[in-house]
């Protein structure tokens, strides 16, 4: 028989209320789409390798979010960089120095689980303080010694699972030099924020003595601003820096009073950890109209119903603003102009 989302299934329906009631569900009515998602993906596709691509991704996301939901409270920094760094490099060292500072500072690290600039992350913030979210490759990616044996050790077979880890789990990002995959991953957590698909997060680039990093501003104003493939507002979603404290401070004062947003139908919902008052919102208003839409404002306000399935946040004070929902690079420094208050 067919199978619908809504409730027209019949026995079908009945079937699935019954299981989840005998086994137990948080979010009932979002089990249930899981599950007829899965029979209808049986009934419409007969092409194998596609079932096992679905029920590893669905297996994978499970339990990265078994690993990480006990640490939901606690902020989080994703450091990316070569896996073939040494560990007497000079920037082996000011990573581990980096990662140090953040747990000094209440931040728990996220690393790629392997060796090199991987490792150094792990190793300043230490086991207690770490995730590996590592990738089964033949070479390169066993977990390093510091996480061995970790029960905070995810190891995936899609990239993009991982991916997902990585980000959905950030607070900010921090990249140190390395090959295809630290550019990989430093232009598409770029392309993701300057698109709206993540919410604004500090993005810091830690140089080295050679400069990697400014090579790589280079080419961005060379070849891709000069030709008018990004615009001088994308310089906003990032910060080169050769200094660990200065790359901590860039991250801590980006939560200085802004907290988290989110969409509530057409509006921006940016919740702060203390209230704006009216002058506030004045300042605001005069200096970034430019990330309205035409005749749009901002206003102080509560939450709203829908966002009732965050209820560790409604005590938040929030502003809301009519976004345009194209200015992501200006909502950046739109963000830091709340943080001044």
């Amino acid at each position: 028989m067919p199978l619908r989302f809504d409730r027209c299934n019949g026995v079908i329906d009945e079937l699935i209320d019954q299981l989840m009631r005998k086994t137990g569900v948080h979010h009932p009515d979002m089990i249930r789409q899981m599950i007829l998602g899965a029979l209808k993906s049986g009934q419409e596709n007969d092409y194998l390798a596609d079932q096992k691509l679905m029920r590893t991704t669905m297996k994978e996301m499970r339990y990265t979010n078994k690993v990480f939901s006990p640490y939901r409270n606690r902020r989080k920094v994703t450091i990316f960089g070569s896996a073939r760094t040494p560990a007497d490099a000079p920037i082996y060292k000011t990573c581990v120095e980096f990662s140090r500072m953040l747990v000094e500072h209440n931040y728990m690290v996220i690393t790629g689980g392997g060796p090199g600039i991987m490792r150094a992350g792990n190793e300043g913030a230490g086991a207690a303080n770490s995730f590996a979210v590592n990738i089964r490759l033949p070479f390169e990616q066993d977990t390093n010694p510091v996480m061995d044996k970790d029960e905070k050790v995810i190891t995936y077979k899609y990239f993009f699972n991982r991916k997902v880890a990585f980000l959905k789990e950030a607070d900010a990002v921090v990249m140190f030099p390395g090959g295809f995959g630290t550019l990989d991953e430093t232009m598409e957590i770029m392309t993701l924020i300057q698109t709206g698909k993540n919410p604004p997060i500090p993005l810091v680039m830690i140089d080295d003595e050679g400069g990697y990093w400014t090579d790589w501003l280079d080419f961005l104003k060379e070849s891709l601003l000069k030709r008018g493939l990004i615009s001088g507002e994308d310089f906003s979603l990032f910060t080169i820096t050769r200094d660990p404290d200065e790359a901590v401070r860039v991250i801590d004062e980006f939560y200085r009073n802004y907290h988290s947003l989110r969409f509530v139908k057409n509006k921006l919902i940016i919740r702060l950890n203390k209230v704006l008052d009216s002058d506030h919102l004045h300042i605001l208003t005069n200096e970034f109209s430019g990330i309205l839409i035409p005749g749009g404002k901002m206003s102080l306000c509560s939450h709203f119903p829908e966002e009732d399935d965050q209820p560790d946040l409604k005590h938040l004070p929030r502003l809301s603003v009519d976004f345009n929902r194209r200015s992501y690079g200006l909502l950046k420094s739109f963000i830091r102009r709340i943080n001044s208050f």
